[in-house]
């Protein structure tokens, strides 16, 4: 039942719930360092297996695929078996499938590796967004949303420190099987450390009482509705479409950025590091800054509706200058790039709790699995219309035109995204949803 008590205040009540987000966020780290390893080392197989930009594309291209499908079936596992299990089963097949990698050596391998990676990593988010729901009151969300969201950022901070020197020093294999190990350390900290609330003994009943201080009539974690089901309501639509037009945006910066600075800045494997670090450091800061401005506002009086619309249609704004990347300098565009991505990453975090804002907690899972399986399926396709797109500009000796297109893509995508997610959810509040 909601609750009509006056809740302690946070810092009376203790800080287990940051604990679990701490958690999410360095799982959500090592799965996006696996993700981000075939980027880094693209040089060393350019040379290695000798493949096109097009064959580049659509070994990512089907990793989407297997992705998005993983990412609708994981949704409803994880809504019927609990975030527990749900999660502990993704990263026991996501770490074996990155160590995968290594037995490897050609296009096709590669593929394969890929798909089983994409099946594995499906479970990251589902998990990772029903288990803020569950631990988190709506005003703290966007936050802890943004904390364990960053996860990728870090990544892609760290990923180009460490891929590459591993790769150069032990060869390219060991990068992915120590990407897997830590799959695998991240998995037996997860097992005691995580499950619903009301099981963990460590919890004081104060901080349980701040937990479900905003809680809905409907508690429970398991789904009881289908995806059929689920899609009868607008507000699904608008997560959906939302995922679906701004997702492969986010895929486009972790896949091509490298190959950007390597094929049309003229910056190798080794010289683009600070250039990438430096962006994907400013992501870190714009998307936490992003998170914590939704949740000041609305501490400060503000709605929700009022405060996420707010921080989401900047977000879409701060995303329009990366039109201009490919015609200004090596660290102005790391400027524009970086500015884009962060606004991409606090569009994210707010738009991932729109759904907890609007859905009971047993569907969120579901929930989330559709907009992924949406956003993977449009990411299916953008990899391998870049690989195209470049390749043809490539033949015509202008790769950077090629890239100029492809940024005007991304600047405009999320203000047509907005407009139509508005339209479909003009305010985020909790409905009724029918079993029938």
């Amino acid at each position: 039942m909601q609750s009509t008590s006056v809740p302690p205040p946070p810092s009376a009540v203790g800080n287990y719930r940051w604990l679990v987000c701490a958690l999410l966020f360095f799982a959500t780290t090592v799965n996006y360092v696996d993700r981000q390893i075939l980027s880094l080392i693209k040089p060393l197989l350019d040379v290695e297996l000798g493949w096109t930009n097009k064959q580049f594309g659509l070994v990512n291209g089907v990793f989407q695929f297997a992705y998005g499908i993983s990412f609708l079936w994981f949704g409803g596992f994880i809504d019927r078996v609990g975030t527990k299990i749900g999660y502990a089963v993704s990263m026991t097949a996501w770490s074996i499938a990155a160590i995968g990698h290594s037995l490897v050596g050609s296009v096709n391998g590669f593929f394969v590796a890929r798909v089983s990676l994409g099946i594995g990593e499906g479970g990251n988010f589902p998990s990772a967004i029903k288990a803020i729901a569950l631990w988190f009151p709506q005003k703290d969300r966007a936050l802890a949303t943004t904390i364990f969201n960053s996860g990728p950022n870090i990544a892609a901070i760290l990923s180009p420190l460490i891929v590459p020197w591993i790769a150069v020093t032990f060869g390219w294999r060991a990068a992915f099987i120590m990407a897997g190990l830590a799959g695998f350390v991240i998995l037996f900290l997860w097992i005691p450390y995580y499950n619903v609330p009301e099981k963990i003994k460590r919890l004081s009943a104060g901080e349980l009482a701040y937990i479900r201080s905003d809680a809905e009539n409907q508690n429970g974690e398991t789904a009881k509705v289908s995806y059929w089901h689920l899609l009868r309501y607008r507000q699904t639509w608008s997560f959906i479409v939302a995922k679906f037009m701004t997702d492969p945006i986010w895929w486009f910066f972790l896949i091509w950025l490298p190959d950007y600075f390597n094929s049309s800045r003229h910056l190798n494997i080794t010289k683009s590091i600070p250039h990438l670090v430096a962006i994907y450091t400013i992501v870190t800061v714009v998307s936490n800054i992003g998170g914590w401005v939704t949740g000041r506002l609305a501490k400060t009086g503000w709605t929700v509706t009022k405060a996420r619309k707010i921080s989401m249609v900047a977000a879409a704004l701060c995303v329009v200058p990366v039109y201009f990347a490919t015609q200004v300098g090596n660290w102005t565009a790391v400027l524009l790039i970086g500015l884009a991505a962060g606004a991409h990453q606090a569009w994210s975090g707010n738009l991932f709790t729109t759904v907890s804002d609007m859905f009971p907690k047993r569907e969120i899972g579901s929930i989330v699995g559709l907009g992924g399986m949406a956003g993977a399926a449009v990411g299916v396709m953008f990899p391998i219309m870049s690989g195209w797109i470049l390749d043809y500009f490539t033949t015509r000796g202008d790769v950077t035109q090629g890239y100029h297109i492809l940024f005007a893509i991304c600047a405009f995508a999320y203000l047509v995204a907005f407009a139509i997610h508005h339209l479909l959810a003009p305010r985020f509040e909790q409905f009724e949803i029918s079993k029938a």
